[in-house]
């Protein structure tokens, strides 16, 4: 049985009195992600045509490492210096690989 992969696509929207502490975190909290074991891609993307807003799109290899990552996220400074921040993602699955 082939595994599932999971697909995250949304956006965040940033107030300008936290854009400064967001974007500097943003790069630390990429680079883990990436690392975690079942991260297809990660990439989560300043939209230069909306102020605040952070493009998110992610690809895991299935349920398990999806939820190992949002584990991991939400005992991070991601998760912390992001609270409260509010979130627009739609999230599927999909059939991996062929």
């Amino acid at each position: 049985m082939a595994d599932k992969r999971v697909f995250l696509n949304g956006y965040i929207d940033v107030s300008a009195d936290r854009l400064e502490e967001v974007r500097a975190a943003l790069q630390e909290h990429v680079k883990l992600t990436r690392a975690e074991a079942g991260c297809i891609s990660f990439d989560v993307i300043e939209d230069q045509t909306n102020p605040g807003r952070f493009n998110v799109s992610e690809v895991f290899v299935n349920q398990q490492a999806f939820d190992a990552h949002q584990a991991r996220a939400q005992a991070s400074d991601w998760s912390r210096i992001t609270r409260g921040i509010p979130r627009n993602y739609k999230i599927e699955s999909g059939t991996g690989g062929g």
